[in-house]
């Protein structure tokens, strides 16, 4: 199984490549080439199979043309300028997130349209859709089958994104699981210009030792989920029969609804008082704005009880989890 992560320098795209790297396999099946993609060539992990790095641009044709090369079975597209950034600043939202999925789908439709056609099979993608695709705010709990109505230009960037690949796969051209990934915390590094990046700061920086402001309530709720399960999600992805997603190829995994007071509860019962302290109220209208349009609850059941996505883990162990696989390497990076 030969494999392509757009997106592969990114905190996910990086755990994605180490577990593949680690297992050698996916479903069963051993991977026998992987392709990492970024603007910049991302770090290369240790495998018992070739990884190429390459950086370029995902909104270049040609480009990603290249790191999808003729014989790829599976596509992971993590790829994207995130939610606030992408709000700031349309016309580059525009040019990574949608026109960098036009160049996924033009570079997968020939393959499936060359000489693999005869017998073969289209390529899987993996397309990393969002919760912020949705409208519906604080109170909302959405079915699966709700309507994507985003407030928000990444959203609707996402959105658009979904419409695309899920036409391609009716075509033939690929073969489309779009995980509509919840805001994943806790994030190793630094901040960066995602409107939900609070969600992670709240609990990395007081960590760290570090203070760190809360622009929202105490009371403000979010969908969420841990790196590691959103890995599995995609190892998941990559494996599973597509035939009973039909002609719908959105997913809303089973992430947790979980308030800014019950996770600093956890980081409390985790790390002790202290680390909570260093939580400092500090509103910001224009970033509650934002993540206060999107759904804080979705029902998920599609994807727990007929698609066998795992469940997610507590908030105790999202943070435990940090600690183990994230905390040395943040100090590291941060020059703590």
């Amino acid at each position: 199984m030969r494999i392509t992560i757009l997106g592969g320098g990114g905190f996910l795209g990086q755990k994605l490549a180490k577990r593949l790297a680690k297992d050698g396999q996916v479903g069963g099946r051993p991977v026998t080439g992987l392709t990492l993609f970024d603007l910049h060539a991302p770090p290369v992990p240790m495998a018992g199979f070739p990884v190429k790095s390459l950086g370029g641009d995902v909104a270049d044709p040609a480009q990603v043309a290249a790191a999808i090369p003729p014989g790829t079975d599976a596509v992971v597209h993590l790829a994207a300028v995130v939610s606030a950034q992408a709000e700031a600043d349309f016309d580059l939202g525009l040019k990574v997130n949608l026109h960098g999925t036009l160049a996924v789908l033009a570079a997968c439709r020939a393959l499936a349209q060359g000489p693999r056609a005869s017998g073969g099979t289209p390529p899987r993608v993996v397309f990393t859709s969002s919760v912020a695709s949705f409208g519906g705010g604080q109170e909302a709990r959405l079915e699966d089958d709700a309507r994507q109505l985003p407030g928000n230009s990444y959203g609707a960037q996402k959105a658009i994104g979904e419409l695309l690949l899920q036409d391609a796969s009716r075509k033939g051209f690929l073969d489309a699981v779009n995980i509509r990934l919840p805001t994943v915390i806790v994030r190793p590094g630094r901040p960066n210009k995602a409107a939900s990046s609070f969600v992670s700061a709240i609990l990395r920086e007081p960590l760290l030792g570090l203070e760190t402001p809360l622009p929202v309530p105490e009371d403000f709720a979010v969908w969420i989920c841990s790196p590691r399960r959103a890995v599995e999600w995609f190892l998941h992805a990559l494996a599973m029969d597509t035939a009973p997603l039909g002609l719908d190829r959105g997913i809303n995994p089973p992430g947790r609804s979980a308030t800014v007071g019950k996770m600093l509860s956890a980081l409390e019962t985790v790390a002790g008082p202290a680390a909570r302290k260093l939580v400092q109220h500090a509103p910001d209208p224009a970033i509650e704005a934002i993540v206060g349009g999107w759904p804080a609850s979705f029902t998920a059941e599609r994807a727990r009880r007929v698609l066998g996505f795992s469940e997610q883990e507590s908030l105790e162990e999202i943070i435990q989890g940090f600690i183990e696989d994230d905390l040395a390497a943040t100090k590291a990076d941060r020059g703590l």
